[in-house]
């Protein structure tokens, strides 16, 4: 058998054009996705300062995570309506 067989994270994955306003143009891995969304809510203050696990969209990100504040734990599954 094979060992070199990537993860299912790793693998390129088709990017919605409303999250690539946010990441870049895909295709890339969830993981890469992952790591440019938080550096987007990072840069653009948008967690919660008194909780830092939750998101507070701005008008970009809620065409992804919706317009209500979202947990980042809630804010995978939603990114993942978007990759295919």
């Amino acid at each position: 058998m094979a060992k070199d067989k990537k993860s299912k994270f790793m693998q390129p994955m088709t990017v919605s054009e409303e999250l690539a306003a946010i990441v870049g143009r895909g295709p890339m891995a969830r993981t890469e996705v992952t790591k440019k969304l938080w550096a987007y809510i990072k840069s653009n203050r948008r967690q919660d300062q008194n909780n830092k696990r939750n998101i507070i969209p701005d008008e970009k990100l809620s065409r992804v995570l919706g317009k209500k504040p979202i947990n980042m734990f809630e804010m995978t599954k939603a990114v993942s309506k978007h990759l295919s």
